[in-house]
């Protein structure tokens, strides 16, 4: 698979709810009963954090 482009990762990321904290997000996925199917990370291009699925759970 090839490496999104910068475009491409400024897109993912404006269409993506921005958190201000790792705690601020898995509170929001446990909100919304999916903490078991999301994961916290600190995006790189804004430096909040957003939920993305968790694979192997």
């Amino acid at each position: 698979m090839k490496k999104p482009t910068r475009e491409e990762e400024r897109r993912m990321c404006t269409r993506k709810r921005r958190y201000r904290s790792q705690a601020d997000a898995l509170d929001a996925a446990r909100l919304a009963g999916v903490e078991r199917q999301r994961q916290a990370y600190q995006c790189p291009l804004c430096r909040q954090w957003h939920l993305c699925s968790s694979h192997g759970n």
